[in-house]
Formats: structure tokens, sequence, C-alpha cells
């Protein structure tokens, strides 16, 4: 019996009883400009480390499947093999285009996503579920009003200094003309600030935060359109010879997820003799929007899906990633969980017990990193492997079948705005 991640005893793999020969996985990144291809290096990273770690093997191949961006994955656990074809569902060119505001507009986004939170109250609802994701929601905020003052103090100095430069030098006062080089070196200041913003992340952030609070939770358009093109995604690999389709959606890809899935079990595009759906959410930041006035459909989406028996869903996150609402149930939190709530089940990545203590150490104020450890090996590994899950023989429902959610789990409804689409 192996312990899982929340302390508990764990059946799975006392014995391996295969029921997934082939899988078909369907990742949905969250607001990340990245390419794909930065993705399947994490994979093939996190899966030689896992596979070392805990005994098993897993080689990667090309991508055999047509649409977005792929690769192959055959494992070989306790003497099983099965294998998976996994495709990452992008829409980074989505996120690059809504980044490619410039200075002064960002600023402008912030003010909007301010008011989008203050205003509706929505972010001190959020504060009694977890501090952390809104600390990180109001970071950008703090570091973007810190650039913009020392921009302005540094502009202030240049155009003191030219003003008495001309005072000493030809008697005349040059305030005026002291506009001008204060007010490029504004300019620069903010400039370098933003071409640096890798290593602060403000703009990125802020830029995050700004997507999903632009229409007050409501999708994007162009967003609602590439999810008609990942639903044709899902629905060829519901329709294709596998044994599962793991659909994974990491951060705001949990929601899109949810949005997604929904509607194909609404519209009937999931039949009942196919091959088993799944719904793995990672590091989900659910309440982030649908606590928005406008998340209607979301809303809707969340309710109707935590009843659905057409799937199994899990929802893995951890109280050590900051950007995450751990252990929130994002249906329950909302305000819309139906007395037959049935998922999501709800458990945790437990960092500090599934990482080495030095690794754990290392890592603890890496915050973007810890919230894409979900993607990575863990050291001491519990019931919670992404590799095992995306590519051994158990499906999810078979892995968690006798799982209970995390004890600590949050149910408390502490969203304002709970009508639905």
């Amino acid at each position: 019996m192996l312990p899982d991640m929340d302390g508990q005893s764990s059946d799975y793999m006392t014995e391996t009883v295969q029921d997934v020969q082939h899988r078909r996985v369907l990742y949905i990144p969250g607001f990340d400009p990245v390419p794909a291809r930065k993705y399947r290096e994490r994979y093939r990273r996190g899966a030689e480390e896992q596979a070392g770690i805990s005994g098993y093997s897993i080689e990667m191949g090309a991508q055999r499947t047509k649409g977005y961006y792929g690769w192959h994955a055959k494992s070989e656990i306790e003497g099983v093999q099965s294998e998976a074809d996994i495709e990452v569902l992008v829409w980074s060119d989505i996120v690059k285009t809504s980044m490619s505001h410039g200075i002064a507009a960002t600023y402008w986004q912030m003010i909007r996503t301010a008011w989008a939170y203050i205003g509706s109250g929505a972010l001190f609802r959020l504060m009694r579920l977890r501090k952390g994701p809104v600390i990180a929601a109001l970071y950008p905020v703090v570091f973007l009003l810190g650039q913009l003052f020392i921009a302005v103090a540094a502009g202030a100095g240049v155009a003191t200094g030219v003003a008495w430069a001309g005072t000493i030098l030809i008697g005349i006062p040059l305030v005026i003309f002291g506009l001008i080089p204060g007010l490029l070196t504004i300019w620069l200041v903010l400039h370098l600030f933003k071409k640096y913003d890798g290593k602060i992340l403000a703009y990125y952030l802020m830029q995050d935060y700004a997507f999903s609070a632009r229409f007050g939770g409501a999708n994007p358009p162009e967003l609602d359109a590439r999810l008609e093109d990942f639903k044709d995604r899902v629905e060829a690999a519901l329709t294709s010879d596998t044994d599962e389709v793991l659909i994974v959606g990491h951060s705001s890809g949990a929601y899109l997820a949810v949005n997604l899935l929904a509607d194909m079990i609404r519209d009937g595009r999931v039949a009942p003799d196919g091959p088993k759906l799944a719904l793995l959410s990672l590091g989900q930041v659910v309440p982030m929007v649908s606590f928005l006035p406008k998340a209607k459909k979301l809303r809707g989406d969340l309710r109707y899906l935590s009843t659905r028996d057409e799937l199994t869903w899990v929802d893995v996150t951890a109280p050590g990633d900051g950007c995450a609402f751990a252990l929130c149930d994002p249906v329950a939190v909302t305000g819309v969980a139906p007395e037959d709530q049935k998922w999501p089940l709800v458990i945790s990545a437990a960092y500090s017990k599934t990482l080495s203590p030095e690794r754990w150490k290392a890592m603890r104020w890496r915050l973007f990193e810890l919230h894409f450890q979900y993607l990575n090996a863990f050291d001491r590994p519990g019931d919670y492997d992404y590799f095992q899950i995306t590519a051994g023989p158990i499906s999810l429902a078979s892995r968690y079948e006798n799982r209970q959610s995390s004890a600590s789990r949050i149910t408390a409804p502490v969203n304002r705005y709970t009508s639905i689409e």
C-alpha cells in the first residue's frame, strides 16, 4: 500500500490491472505565449526523470495524429505496455495578440482590471478562499505602479537637472525645455522595465488577468471560436480507436476544458459507447473568472459538468502553488453546486511531501515553476504521477476509483454572483 498525497492509503500499483492500451491526451495550456514545442520538451525531461525515480520506462516519438502540435509516448510499467498520442490544443497565438499592447495600454488595462475585481467585490471574496492567488493578482499592480514611480522620479530628476544647468550656464531657467528630456527619460525607463519583464513578469501577469476580466468573465469571441476547433479535435479523438480520451487543463486551461466538455456533452457529441472520457484539471484558477459578474456560461458549465456520468473529473492542486486556488472545489466555491454534485474529485499534490526537502527548499520561492510542477517529475510521488496518468495502463477513473477528496477541500460558497446561462 502506497501513501497518497493526503496521507491516506492507496491501493494503486499494488497490482497493475490494465484497462488502457491506447490513450488520446489533449492538453489545454493556460495563458501562455510559449510555443507548443516547449511543452513537449518539458514532458520529455519530466518523463525521463520520473521513470528513473519510479522504475519504469517511457519512450517518446513523433506525432502520429493530424491536428495541433503533439507527440507519441510508449510506456512499460511493471511489465505492462501502453501508449498515448498527446496533443497540445494551441491558443498561444491569441495570448500573444493580447500581449502586444504598448506601455500606455497596459496601464489602462491595469485600471480596468482592478476596477473589474474591486468594483464587483470579487477580489475581497476571493481573498476568503486563498490569499496566494490574490497576492499573485496584486503583484503586477504593485510592480507596475512601482515602475511608474521610479520612471517619473527619474524624469523629474532629469528635468530639474536641465533647468538647473540652464540657470548656471546662461542665467535662464530652462524649466520648459527640461520637460522634453524629462518625458523622454520616463519613456526610456518604462521601456527598459518592459524589455526585461521576462525576469519580473509584471506585464505578463497583468495581461493574463486583464484577458480574463476583459468581458467581465465571459470568453472573448476569438477564444470561443478557438474552442470550436478544440471540440472538433476532441470529437475526433472520441471517435478514434482508443481506450481513453483524457483532457488536461492547466491553470486557466482548466476552465476552458470545462466550457469545452460541458458543450460537447450537451450537444450529444460524447457517445455512451465510446472511449472513457476524463478531465484532469491542474493548478486551476477557476474562481478568478467564475466570480466575475458576466461569467454566467462558465458557472452554468461548472454546475452541469459536476453531475455528469459521461466523464471522470479529477482536480489536482497544491497549497505550495501560490498561483492556484489550492483544494478549492471550483463548483462549490462558485456557489453553483447542485445537490447531486459528483465532480470534481479534489486532491492535493502536496509538494512538501512529494518533493524532497532539498528540492522543496530550492523551489519554494520559484512561484512560476511551482505552478508548472504538476507537469514535472516528483521525487516521492504519491497517487499523482502525471506521466503514468497520461501514458500508463490505468485509466483516470480506475486510478482514483476508491479515492476520496482531500479532507482539506474548501467548499464554502463565497461567490456573490451565481446566475447561470
